[in-house]
C-alpha cells in the first residue's frame, strides 16, 4: 500500500483523535478515504471535530467518547466495534499523557493512569483488533512511543519507561505478526508542536521554525507512510536518531542539571 493507496474500503480506529496527533492522523486517514471511529476523553471537542472530517471529507465518523485509563475500557472498545458492525482494518494507539514531576511527588492516581494508557490498553487494544487482522490475514497496527524511550530522563521517568515498553512490545509483536500478513509499526518522534506538554502557542511556532519541534501534519505523513510501507520502525528526524546515542552517553550530571532546571524552577 502506498500513499496515494484508495483507502476507501478501510476503516480506521484513532484513539486520542480529538486534538493534536491523533486529529491529524484522523485527517489524513480521511482525506485517503478511510472511515474512521474516533475516540477520546473529550466528548465536545470529539463531537466537534469528529463533524468537521465528515463533512470535509465525505467519510462515515463514528465517535466513542470513552476513558482508555481503565482496565475495562480495551475490551468495551471492541464490544462496540462489534456491536456496530465496524471491522477495524488501522488501528492507531495515540492516546497518551506526558507530566514531569518525580516519581516520588506523583500522584499515585497518576502513575496508575499513565501505566494503563501506555501499556495495559495499548497491549489489549493490539491483542484483540490484531486477533482479526490474523484471522482475515491483512490490517495495519499503528502505536506512538516516543524519541525519549531509549534512555532514562529524570522528571519523565514513568513516561520515558512506560514508552520504552511500547516499543519493544511492538517491535517483537511485528515480527509474531509477519506471517498473517499483518503490519506493525511503532513511531518514536522527538517534540512535536502539539498541546501535550502545555507550552504556549508563540513557544511551539518558535520550536518549529527552529527545527526542535516536528509539526503533527508532517510526523503523521511519516508515520502513515511508513505504516504501510510495511517498517517496523520509525524515528522521523535526521537529528532526532542523531540524539539517541548522543542521550544513551549523557553524564548524570547533566542530566541532573536538566531536571533541576525543568523542576525547580
Amino acid at each position: 500500500m502506498t500513499r496515494n493507496k484508495d483507502l476507501s474500503p478501510c476503516t480506521a480506529l484513532v484513539t486520542g483523535a480529538s486534538s493534536g496527533i491523533g486529529l491529524e492522523f484522523s485527517r489524513q486517514l480521511a482525506a485517503w478515504g478511510a472511515a474512521l471511529v474516533m475516540v477520546s476523553i473529550d466528548q465536545d471537542d470529539l463531537d466537534r471535530e469528529a463533524a468537521r472530517i465528515a463533512n470535509t471529507y465525505r467519510v462515515p465518523v463514528d465517535t466513542c467518547c470513552m476513558d482508555l485509563a481503565r482496565t475495562e475500557t480495551a475490551d468495551e472498545l471492541y464490544r462496540y466495534c462489534q456491536k456496530k458492525g465496524l471491522q477495524i482494518d488501522i488501528l492507531i494507539n495515540n492516546a497518551g499523557i506526558f507530566a514531569f514531576k518525580e516519581v516520588i511527588r506523583t500522584d499515585p492516581n497518576k502513575i496508575e493512569t499513565m501505566l494503563q494508557l501506555h501499556m495495559g490498553t495499548v497491549t489489549r487494544l493490539s491483542r484483540l483488533f490484531a486477533t482479526d487482522m490474523c484471522e482475515r490475514h491483512c490490517g495495519y497496527l499503528l502505536n506512538m512511543s516516543s524519541l525519549s524511550c531509549w534512555t532514562p530522563y529524570p522528571g519523565i521517568a514513568l513516561y520515558t519507561a512506560t514508552k520504552a515498553y511500547i516499543r519493544v512490545f511492538t517491535r517483537a509483536l511485528a515480527c509474531e505478526l509477519h506471517d498473517y500478513g499483518v503490519h506493525a509499526t511503532v513511531v518514536c518522534p522527538g517534540g512535536v508542536a502539539t498541546g501535550l506538554y502545555g507550552l504556549p502557542p508563540r513557544l511551539l511556532k518558535l520550536g518549529v521554525q527552529l527545527g526542535i519541534l516536528m509539526t503533527p501534519e508532517r510526523l503523521v505523513r511519516k508515520s502513515l507512510n511508513a505504516l504501510f510501507r510495511g517498517k517496523k520502525q520509525l524515528i522521523p528526524g535526521f537529528f532526532n536518531r542523531l540524539l539517541i546515542p548522543l542521550a544513551a552517553v549523557m553524564p548524570t550530571r547533566i542530566r541532573l542539571i536538566v531536571k533541576h532546571r525543568m523542576l525547580d524552577e
